[in-house]
């Protein structure tokens, strides 16, 4: 059968075009090095991953693995040294993209200067909101991560875990169809941890994609559909975590053991 005729009916082109429409992030053979004094640092090596749009994703690894490295090529602040990455079927380094994406990152920093309610609106007009969505949007947020008090404070006078969430906020205030969070439970207690984990469920019951980085191993077995660990640049595993974890065993003795064994194997070349 020609490739017209399986077009016309319906057969794997349209199939691969639907994917791809469904695929939130695509990344394919990604590479990423840098150079030092005495040799190159291969932060991330030949990644090939696929992120499903409406799901949690879960990415997972030691130090030094390659996360936020994988985190800065999606985001535009860092370019590959090879291979590619997409953003619902457009390249990471169109603009148009971003306003798409939320973003917390692993150590967030902002204006200190400016009060909560300042920085989100602030955040607002950047994204090219209405004036009234705007103080909509900022309210609701201050008051769903409990800063509605503290939005006429200056975010210096914050503490770790109110800046926390207050970035947290800040990435959600275009709505963003992808949220971006590298560690997002940093500095946060108990109860700060079950409301980003509530705000992850409700981005997918959106049908919003969330793809998180995270040491918390629990927390990413409660919310992730899926996981993917990464190791000294590789991917070493991915799949649902029941996959990838053996029965009457635990996400952290699996995620040793693969820590461990591609450890080895990097020491014996």
């Amino acid at each position: 059968m020609s490739v017209g005729i399986r077009q016309e009916m319906g057969g794997e082109p349209e199939r691969e075009n639907n994917k791809r429409m469904s695929a939130a992030i695509e990344i394919h053979g990604l590479s990423v090095s840098f150079p030092s004094r005495k040799r190159v640092v291969h932060a991330v090596r030949d990644l090939d991953l696929t992120i499903e749009a409406g799901s949690v994703f879960g990415f997972l690894g030691p130090n030094g693995a390659g996360k936020t490295t994988t985190i800065h090529v999606l985001l535009g602040f860092q370019r590959a040294t090879a291979g590619s990455a997409a953003i619902f079927g457009r390249p990471v380094s169109e603009t148009m993209v971003r306003d798409r994406i939320g973003y917390l990152a692993e150590n967030p920093d902002t204006y200190t200067f400016l009060t909560g309610q300042e920085l989100l609106v602030l955040t607002g007009r950047l994204f090219r909101m209405g004036t009234a969505a705007i103080h909509r949007r900022a309210d609701g947020l201050l008051e769903t991560l409990g800063l509605s008090e503290a939005g006429s404070r200056r975010v210096g006078e914050y503490s770790r875990g109110m800046k926390q969430r207050l970035c947290m906020a800040q990435s959600l205030m275009n709505d963003p169809d992808l949220l971006i969070l590298d560690e997002p439970t940093g500095g946060l207690d108990p109860m700060g941890r079950i409301e980003i984990r509530r705000i992850i469920a409700e981005r997918r019951a959106l049908g919003k994609t969330v793809f998180f980085s995270s040491h918390e191993l629990s927390e990413v077995e409660l919310v992730s559909d899926r996981i993917g660990i990464l190791v000294g640049g590789r991917l070493v595993a991915e799949g649902p975590v029941d996959q990838i974890v053996e029965p009457g065993g635990s996400l952290e003795r699996r995620f040793i053991q693969l820590v461990e064994s591609e450890s080895k194997s990097r020491e014996a070349t």
